[in-house]
């Protein structure tokens, strides 16, 4: 059976409700608040996101204007596929698959809590050569907040002797910077991001980080770090280092 012009796949809607539902969770609204400012049914969206009808272009439409995102692939001129090398794009810094092998892993990633100063937030990142895109990529996991998961680009250029984990979604940006690997694996740095507060409000936020390898925590323990489990000294120390040693400065501000 063909499918009428005004509606989009099974496969496009599954991707049009995949965006929805990161943009729902990126803004904490409610689908009700996105139908009413769509002026769309509720019932109409609840359908679209469980895939029991497809998206038809106008609803697209509507919800476009009231998140103020695209939803659709905008068609392109063809381009040239990239020729996977085994050499990085100049963007990410031209290294070769075997000059970052090392980097390749299962890393357990340290940050302070945003929402508890007492606690420690650990998830999991992965970081992998990808063949297609002819780079690293990395891709968190085991994340409380699972909705905003990252995953994205990773860059080693030579000048900086540094390590850049990028993540660039629809123009926004969040930026982990961390040192080259020590002896015993570990990389130290800054994640700069977007602190999601009541309702809408994002405020831009920096906080020490710490990539430990999953091989050098014995039974590493994910989720919100309290004193209390038996990793938290541990967790703690090396947050620590990542500003006493120093691998990254915060400057003081304006009194």
């Amino acid at each position: 059976m063909s499918i009428p012009e005004s509606e989009l796949s099974d496969e496009q809607s599954r991707q049009v409700a995949d965006l929805i539902r990161e943009e729902i969770a990126r803004r904490r609204v409610s689908r009700q608040t996105l139908a009413e400012q769509a002026k769309i049914s509720l019932s109409t969206l609840e359908k679209a996101l469980g895939g029991r009808r497809p998206f038809t272009l106008a609803t697209i439409v509507r919800l476009e204007q009231a998140l103020g995102v695209p939803l659709r692939k905008v068609p392109s001129a063809p381009v040239a596929a990239p020729i996977a090398s085994g050499i990085a794009p100049d963007g990410l810094g031209s290294y070769s698959r075997r000059a970052v092998e090392w980097i390749e892993g299962t890393y357990v990633t340290l940050r302070p809590s945003f929402g508890d100063k007492e606690a420690i937030y650990a998830y999991r990142t992965d970081i992998a050569w990808d063949e297609a895109a002819s780079s690293l990529v990395f891709r968190e996991g085991a994340r409380l907040d699972a909705a905003f998961t990252q995953f994205g680009e990773v860059a080693v250029p030579n000048q900086s002797g540094f390590i850049y984990l990028v993540t660039n979604r629809h123009g926004q940006h969040r930026l982990i910077t961390v040192s080259r690997p020590t002896i015993t694996g570990e990389m130290y740095g800054i994640i700069t991001t977007l602190l999601a507060g009541r309702g809408s409000l994002l405020t831009p936020i920096a906080a020490p980080i710490a990539l430990l390898p999953v091989r050098s925590v014995p039974e590493p323990n994910l989720g919100r770090i309290a004193p209390a489990d038996p990793n938290y000294a541990l967790y703690r120390e090396h947050l620590r280092k990542t500003v006493e040693e120093p691998f990254a400065l915060f400057a003081p501000g304006v009194s």
